[in-house]
Parts: C-alpha cells; sequence; structure tokens
C-alpha cells in the first residue's frame, strides 16, 4: 500500500476518535454514553489539545535538533492561525449540529483546497472540477433547504447560521491544506505540527479568560486523549501530504465521513430527513469525484 496513502487512514480514525470525545463534552451533561461529564466551550477543547500537542512536539524537535522555529515562518502561521480558526469552529459545529452533518461540511475543505491551489499554486482546474465545485454546494444547498422547510426536532439543529460557520470552517482548512502543501519542500512535519499549538495557544487561552470549565476526575484523562490522539492525527495528515499529491491521498479521508455517519446513527441517535441525506451524499459524492479529477491532472 502506498504509504501516504496509509498516513491517511491512519489520521481519519485519529480524528473519529477525537471528534467522539469533543462531541461528548460539548452535548448535554445528561447523556448517558459517558456519564457525569461537564459541558466544555469549543474554544477550551482546542486550548486543551493544543497544550498536549505543543508539548508532544517540542520535545520531538528538541530531541532531533530541528530549527524549532522553522524556515518558511510565513506559511508556517499562515498554516498555524488558520488551522486554529478552522478547528475552533468545527468543534463548535460539532456540539450544535448533528455529528454527521459537522463531518460532511468540513469535508468541503478539498473543494476549497483545489481553488486555492489554482490561485496560490498554479495548479490546473478543469470545466468537470468546476462543475464538482457546483454539485457539492448544490448538496449544502438542500440542507439548508430542509431546515427552512422543515418543523422536525433533528431540522431544528441544522441552523443556517451553524452551516455558514461550517464552511467558513471548512474554508480556513482549506487554507491549512494549501499550505502544508507549499511547505513539504521546506518544513519537516513535526515543526508544521507544532505551528499549530504555537499559535492557538495564546489566543485560546485569551477565549478562556470569558467562559472556562474546570475539569473533574475522568475529563482530564478524556482532555488528554483529544491532544494526543490530535497529535497523531496531524502528524500522520501532514506525513500522508508529504508522501504524495493531496489529489492522490484525499479520497481515502472520506472514509472518515462513513465513521462519523454511523458513530452519529448508533451512539448520539442522530436520525436525519431524507433530503439531509441526499444533500450529504451528494456533497460527498461530488468532493470524491473531483479528487480523483485532480489526481488524474498531476499524474
Amino acid at each position: 500500500m502506498n504509504k501516504g496513502i496509509a498516513y491517511m487512514i491512519l489520521s481519519g480514525l485519529c480524528f473519529v476518535v477525537v471528534n467522539f470525545f469533543v462531541k461528548i463534552l460539548g452535548t448535554d451533561p445528561l447523556q448517558e454514553i459517558i456519564p457525569n461529564v461537564q459541558k466544555y466551550p469549543a474554544h477550551e477543547l482546542v486550548l486543551a489539545r493544543s497544550i498536549v500537542s505543543f508539548a508532544i512536539s517540542a520535545f520531538i524537535i528538541k530531541r532531533k535538533n530541528i530549527p524549532f522555529f522553522g524556515v518558511n515562518k510565513k506559511w508556517l502561521i499562515i498554516r498555524g492561525l488558520a488551522g486554529t480558526l478552522a478547528l475552533t469552529m468545527f468543534f463548535y459545529t460539532l456540539h450544535n449540529m448533528p455529528m454527521a452533518i459537522a463531518a460532511i461540511i468540513q469535508y468541503l475543505a478539498p473543494i476549497f483546497t483545489v481553488i486555492l491551489a489554482m490561485i496560490l499554486l498554479k495548479e490546473k482546474v478543469k470545466l468537470i472540477q468546476w462543475f464538482f465545485i457546483g454539485m457539492a454546494f448544490t448538496g449544502v444547498g438542500m440542507i439548508a433547504l430542509d431546515q427552512l422547510t422543515s418543523i422536525t426536532l433533528e431540522s431544528n439543529k441544522i441552523s443556517i447560521l451553524n452551516i455558514g460557520i461550517g464552511i467558513v470552517a471548512a474554508v480556513l482548512s482549506g487554507v491549512a491544506y494549501t499550505a502544508v502543501i507549499k511547505l513539504k519542500k521546506t518544513d519537516v512535519p513535526i515543526t508544521i505540527v507544532m505551528y499549530f499549538p504555537m499559535v492557538s495557544i495564546p489566543l485560546m487561552t485569551i477565549l478562556c479568560l470569558w467562559k472556562f470549565t474546570m475539569p473533574e476526575g475522568i475529563e482530564w484523562l478524556i482532555l488528554f486523549i483529544i491532544g494526543l490522539f490530535t497529535q497523531f492525527a496531524q502528524i500522520l495528515l501532514t506525513k500522508a501530504l508529504h508522501k504524495g499529491s493531496a489529489s492522490t491521498i484525499t479520497p481515502i479521508q472520506y472514509l472518515g465521513a462513513i465513521y462519523m455517519f454511523l458513530i452519529g446513527y448508533f451512539v448520539f441517535d442522530d436520525r436525519l430527513s431524507f433530503i439531509v441525506n441526499i444533500g450529504m451524499a451528494t456533497i460527498l459524492f461530488a468532493v470524491f469525484l473531483n479528487a480523483i479529477v485532480r489526481h488524474r491532472i498531476v499524474k
């Protein structure tokens, strides 16, 4: 198996673990999956995972005598800032929407990566790719339309505002992915990963001055797991993008959408309407086909 594909599969599984626990800590404290845990704001979860990530990254960098602040500092900062904002918004949507919806909208990120790669990296975009981009946003429109026309409880969880926040998070993730591709020739993966917590820790600390939940008992372990598995996921994702072109390994990450749908359905009892399910399938299908076409262009 191609190493880039293997790294992407492992990264996706790590992200599923992270998203599961983020959802747990953002739902009603009366939930019974892991009872008696408090509800945490999204920015505090980003801070917790960033502290763990920074400690691990700094240790590895010092041990391997890698330049601490990297080489291409401009793009490292862009990657850190875009990733921080994207993750905070994504965690917010995980807290406020069904798990599958939040994940599917986040999977729009490769669509924006295509557009940004065209602008910043001078990659070619075929007409058929623009068709798939339009197809993906048609899926988003179907989800939004269902919200506007339905009065069911599950639909009320999918507000237009939350969909908008999810789309902005996907755009920023696209910026972060583009930065990682740009940095593959200048900086090692661990340095790229470390710039996320270097940017996020001071920003999220400021937000925690306004809203903060003091962890208790098992919550410390859950926060550590979120930080540890995010670190694994980030390193594996960066290695995947370094081992091959983004278009080669991108299709593999969509397995995560299936995992998230199943967890949402069987664990969190998310019941979505037919239109919403069709919208999600349209997004996933369009993004997947776009990645396949992009792969052929690169080849």
